[in-house]
């Protein structure tokens, strides 16, 4: 009997899809099944951070206190990550540097300023899950964007549209529009924006992938929250990679959400560029430095189109200062300046304790954690409010959206003027995120009676 190859595998790869939307129909009725032992008590919630494994790292943080010195509930890790106390001599052991070694302190101190951004390397390549060549701590989020689509925007007549979460944080939607201007295109023409459907809160990834599938002809560029900051959906990353590349697109990620709080694979899910910043989950200070993932695949595609700066030359001949530029290999081929020590300094505080906890542990509290603010939340007799973040463990994060009835802001002053710091997003969301390396089972606990008390 002859077998039609294209046939097999096409029916092969469908019924892969199947079998994963089983898996995780079963993992999120399992998810329901472990809800339904949560209980709505303080001493419940008082159990759960006693046997927490990651229990001892929110006494590594500086938590907030009221006039009175009590502990606010701080549920804001997703705008801005709360200081290590080990932040404090990092940054002062480079200003001591400075004191007293001067311009020296680049080659003399006791962690060299030319080589300081190195000293993340390894723990940033842990936490994207991706090899050392293929990240760099540098610049800001929107400008690391914007020099990684000159490189990975590559369109022409046939081939020119951007794809985008309509709800992606304002600064990507700009930089997409100037990409697609300084191209010679339409926004019009060239922008598609994914939205949910009518009744819907959160974009569903089937019309992802049929989007891809029929017109990913026309597609050049794909870029992605990989945490979406409005509703909390984590998008599949792996599927919507592998759906583009069928297609011939190239596929990036904003991580400025989803870095340090989901566990990322982004070598092995085969992405293309990824941009982030580290001031949320990362807790490396308001506007701690920020960093790019380049896929080894492009590590020595020194024809691609680039933003040249002296600190991606390369470094064996950098100071020579020879005027030909020479990329170095890998992602810091994308650096333009030398990297703001302080920032990385105070970002070094924070990976030493992701690199102690480790991205499984914290993640499987964070499951935990975020599951038991939902079947909380679920008891709240109110129709004031509503979640706006997928049910399913596989489709968020730490962070849980709630929508508020009539865009009343009034609620969100209320539980602000109890002690609970959280996010109010235009027009309508509130958003809690309880992060697992410093967020404890009792936060969760009162924030929601906190919320009661206020509705």
């Amino acid at each position: 009997m002859k077998i039609n190859y294209y046939n097999f595998k096409n029916n092969f790869e469908k019924s892969l899809i199947i079998l994963n939307k089983l898996v995780n129909l079963l993992i999120f009725i399992n998810q329901i099944l472990k809800n339904m032992q949560f209980e709505n008590n303080l001493d419940y919630a008082s159990k759960l951070d006693k046997i927490d494994p990651v229990r001892n790292f929110r006494d590594q943080f500086y938590i907030p206190k009221d006039s009175n010195g009590n502990e606010l509930i701080y549920l804001c890790g997703n705008s801005l990550g709360l200081q290590p106390k080990s932040t404090r001599a990092k940054v002062e052991q480079e200003l001591l540097d400075w004191e007293n070694l001067g311009v020296e302190a680049h080659f003399l101190g006791k962690n060299p300023w030319k080589d300081y951004h190195e000293f993340v390397t390894d723990s940033l390549a842990k936490i994207v899950g991706a090899k050392p060549k293929e990240v760099v701590a540098m610049g800001s989020l929107t400008a690391n964007l914007n020099s990684l689509l000159i490189s990975f925007y590559k369109q022409n007549l046939e081939r020119h549209k951007i794809v985008i979460e309509a709800t992606a944080f304002p600064s990507d939607i700009y930089s997409v529009f100037s990409q697609i201007k300084l191209n010679g295109f339409n926004v019009d023409d060239s922008l598609i924006k994914l939205e949910a459907k009518a009744n819907e809160t959160y974009i569903n990834t089937e019309d992802i992938l049929s989007l891809i599938e029929n017109e990913g002809d026309s597609i050049a560029t794909i870029l992605l929250g990989g945490v979406n900051y409005y509703t909390g959906q984590a998008f599949d990353m792996e599927a919507i990679t592998k759906a583009g590349h069928k297609k011939g697109i190239i596929v990036g990620f904003d991580l400025a959400h989803a870095i340090g709080n989901l566990k990322l694979e982004l070598n092995k899910w085969d992405v293309d560029f990824a941009v982030w910043c580290s001031y949320k989950y990362l807790n490396s200070g308001p506007g701690g430095i920020a960093g790019i993932f380049v896929n080894e695949r492009f590590a020595k595609r020194f024809d691609i189109d680039r933003l040249s700066g002296w600190w991606g030359h390369d470094k064996t001949s950098r100071f020579k200062m020879d005027s030909q530029f020479v990329p170095m290999e890998g992602a810091e081929g994308w650096q333009n300046s030398n990297p703001a020590i302080l920032p990385l300094a105070c970002l070094r505080a924070s990976l030493d304790l992701f690199d102690e906890a480790g991205m499984d542990k914290l993640k499987e509290k964070s499951i935990k954690l975020t599951g038991y603010l939902e079947f909380l939340l679920d008891l709240v007799d109110t129709d004031r409010i509503e979640i706006i973040t997928p049910r399913d463990i596989n489709q968020r994060g730490c962070q849980i959206s709630l929508r508020v009835k009539n865009a009343n802001k009034e609620l969100f002053d209320q539980i602000t003027r109890n002690g609970v710091i959280a996010d109010w997003r235009e027009p309508d969301v509130i958003r809690i995120a309880p992060v697992p390396l410093y967020n404890s089972f009792k936060d969760v606990y009162r924030f929601v009676e906190i919320l009661k008390s206020c509705l």
